[in-house]
């Protein structure tokens, strides 16, 4: 800029001298004019001469002029250019040691979405880290914002590494210090599982190589459909979901992948709000994060997360997951063969405490069902459908699905309509989905050569608003559209008692719309092996008549070999049978404390935990689990069907209740604590017994033994 306006002061000075030029020409003109006015042509030949001379003279004067102004001022603009680009340069430099996915190209930012609004970008924010260029060894670019930007949690591909190939991560707390000890103690309050164990894990980890050798080489067709993976989550931890997000990524093809969708539901933890999306934005726009407005839940934040996608699959997993290698193409398979079916990976199950995978073979592979407590469980393939597979491989039929970890063609999830809109939170909507598909002309697999490794915890870390019974509430919204007449099966474990389930009309609409098949079709063809309780002699409560406890069976994941003990009777049903009479009013009862002890508590009257059946058989059930003698405690065991050790004999008159094989009956201590077995004896109070309801005539129908 200097040199440009002193270019200019000397073309000002040159105009100066010119107009001095011409002054003086002007004079010197008019004193030759004074000297020769008699002579014209002498006048004319003067003024011809003094032209002449004055074309020179500016000829030579603006020659140089020209010329050096010219260079001044291309000297001058090459020094404004070098030191614009210089400082370009240094501010780049700047910018790239201050990376800032706000900064970053535009179709590299990640989608971040408030509710079904357009996208609306975050507040911009300094960044404190630097990005780091990618070092040897393809390790990926460190996110700003982590404390510690050499973490091993972002290594990748070192064998040595805690975890790797799926290996148990085993923290002795005792070895701890107290600060580490702190950290510890807040991760597993947070999250349920161990997450000091999970942070010691790389996001890029390692898994089982052992899949089946006919996986292997299983061919699929070449034209797959573009799945959208759809994780929702609540202040999940950050190497747990970071590393859902990676083996998504790095274990799906990339022409079968059409996006990641993180539906945060309304998490408040910093990490999952601006270094998440700064995470998220080096991966090009395919990892996409909608934000909910407010706490909605797993089912509603699953649908807003299906409203967004592009996808023409969409598949939902939870935030902490593994996906196998191969674990895509198998779903997407069978998609493309038929539209309407929905398939489910093997779900294998990573450790809480020590995130070892268990990676388990197709032949064990295992099928969904459901009791009448309307309950997700696990049973082994049924052998009608056992008998029709030529491969342990081949896709396997299941009555239910367990609702964490599934593809389902879009168009034809739309067609079912979605979710049910009404249910809260979580619960009851694996099997509203289940029955639909079924019901209404689809099918429901699980793929055995597909595998996805789930953290199982033992306890749900969320909390919730009290004074509603959202399971409950979505259960009788799911019974009224879908069971038919069955949903009295229900009805009877939670006491009849409904409450305010809200509107299914639009619901029940939707299911005639379809053309959907009766709850009894379903049972007949797709469930046969469910116990009905319309079958059973008796039912309800339990309660011993001595104590007026009754059997309780708050019955967990694992029902084998759990003792029964006396609890106080708590008249919600499900888990007890009711010891009929006076006194303390104790139940028998399975309790679901870490001793997972079964037996008596106070009656509730409300079903649930104390709700049994006897059965044709002799059997006293809880669904698919029998109350079970074998000579030392009464023990609940899952039903095997052969009588033996679960044959009961029941006298509802006398209110005796005989073991056929050892022809003990049931009672109790004097002080009420303990079931035992013992020799029968007529005037013992403490062993008659009541159940709820007794229909002699299907006793009679079934010839029913009474006690000897």
């Amino acid at each position: 800029m200097g040199c440009s306006v002193l270019s200019l002061l000397y073309c000002v000075n040159v105009m100066d001298a010119w107009q001095y030029v011409e002054s003086v020409e002007y004079y010197w003109t008019a004193a030759t004019d004074k000297r020769n006015t008699g002579d014209t042509g002498q006048f004319c030949r003067t003024k011809m001469l003094i032209f002449k001379k004055k074309a020179i003279l500016k000829v030579l004067l603006l020659v140089p002029v020209i010329w050096i102004c010219s260079l001044i001022f291309f000297a001058a603009t090459s020094t404004n250019s070098n030191q614009i680009g210089s400082n370009n340069e240094l501010a780049d430099r700047i910018n790239q040691a201050n990376f800032h996915p706000k900064e970053v190209p535009k179709h590299q930012k990640p989608d971040v979405i408030q509710g079904f609004g357009p996208p609306i970008e975050p507040e911009p924010v300094v960044a404190e880290n630097k990005i780091e260029d990618e070092p040897a060894g393809g390790n990926l670019k460190k996110p700003v914002f982590m404390v510690d930007p050499n973490d091993p949690i972002y290594k990748k591909g070192d064998a040595n590494q805690a975890g790797e190939l799926g290996k148990a991560v085993v923290v002795d707390k005792t070895k701890l210090t107290s600060e580490q000890k702190a950290i510890y103690d807040k991760g597993m309050l947070n999250n349920a599982f161990n997450q000091y164990a999970s942070d010691m894990i790389s996001v890029h980890r390692t898994l089982p190589t052992n899949i089946d050798a006919e996986c292997k080489v299983e061919k699929y067709n070449e034209n797959l459909p573009r799945t959208s993976v759809i994780v929702c989550f609540h202040n999940e931890a950050w190497s747990v979901l970071l590393r859902t997000v990676h083996s998504v990524l790095e274990r799906t093809p990339e022409h079968l992948l059409e996006e990641i969708v993180l539906v945060d539901d309304f998490s408040d933890m910093d990490h999952t709000k601006r270094p998440l999306e700064e995470y998220m934005s080096q991966f090009g726009g395919k990892v996409k994060i909608l934000r909910m407005e407010k706490r909605e839940g797993l089912i509603r934040a699953r649908l807003r997360g299906a409203a967004i996608a592009t996808g023409e699959v969409l598949t939902y997993l939870d935030s902490h997951c593994e996906c196998m290698e191969g674990w895509i193409e198998p779903l997407l398979d069978r998609i493309k063969r038929d539209p309407t079916t929905v398939v489910c990976p093997v779900i294998d199950v990573i450790d809480d405490n020590t995130f070892e995978y268990h990676h388990s073979k197709a032949y064990f592979t295992s099928v969904g069902g459901f009791d009448w407590g309307l309950q997700f469980n696990w049973h082994s393939i049924p052998e009608r459908d056992r008998k029709n597979r030529t491969r342990a491989i081949d896709p396997v039929r299941s009555p239910t699905m367990a609702g964490g970890l599934f593809s389902i063609d879009k168009k034809y999830f739309e067609k079912l309509g979605t979710y049910d809109p009404g249910f809260d939170i979580w619960g009851g909507e694996n099997l509203e989905l289940s029955f639909k598909i079924w019901m209404c002309g689809g099918t429901l697999e699980i793929v055995p050569c597909s595998h996805v490794g789930h953290v199982f915890r033992k306890r749900s870390p969320y909390k919730w608003r009290t004074g509603v019974n959202v399971l409950k509430r979505n259960s009788i919204r799911l019974a009224e559209v879908w069971l038919d007449d069955y949903k009295t099966y229900y009805y009877e474990r939670i006491n009849n008692q409904l409450g305010d389930f809200g509107d299914v009309s639009a619901r029940k609409k939707l299911r005639s719309d379809l053309g959907c098949k009766s709850f009894k079709w379903y049972l007949d063809n797709i469930y046969p092996e469910l116990f009905v309780p319309g079958e059973s002699v008796a039912k309800g409560e339990l309660r011993n008549a001595q104590t007026s406890q009754c059997l309780d069976s708050a019955v967990g994941d694992e029902v084998e070999n759990k003792a029964i003990t006396p609890y106080p009777c708590h008249e919600q049903g499900g888990n007890q049978i009711r010891s009929a009479g006076g006194g303390n009013r104790q139940c028998i009862d399975y309790n679901t404390s870490n001793k997972k002890s079964f037996g008596m508590y106070q009656c509730h009257s409300q079903g649930g935990n104390q709700y049994w059946m006897l059965s044709k058989d002799g059997e006293i059930r809880r669904d698919e689990s029998c109350v079970d003698y074998a000579g030392t405690d009464v023990m609940v065991f899952p039903c095997h069907g052969m009588k033996g050790n679960q044959e009961w004999r029941y006298n509802h008159d006398t209110g005796r209740l005989q073991h056929a094989v050892s022809q003990k009956c049931l009672g109790m201590t004097k002080d009420g604590a303990k079931l035992e077995m013992v020799a029968c004896q007529y005037d013992d109070p403490y062993q008659h017994w009541k159940f709820k309801e007794f229909n002699e005539a299907k006793a009679i129908e079934h010839g029913v033994k009474p006690p000897s």
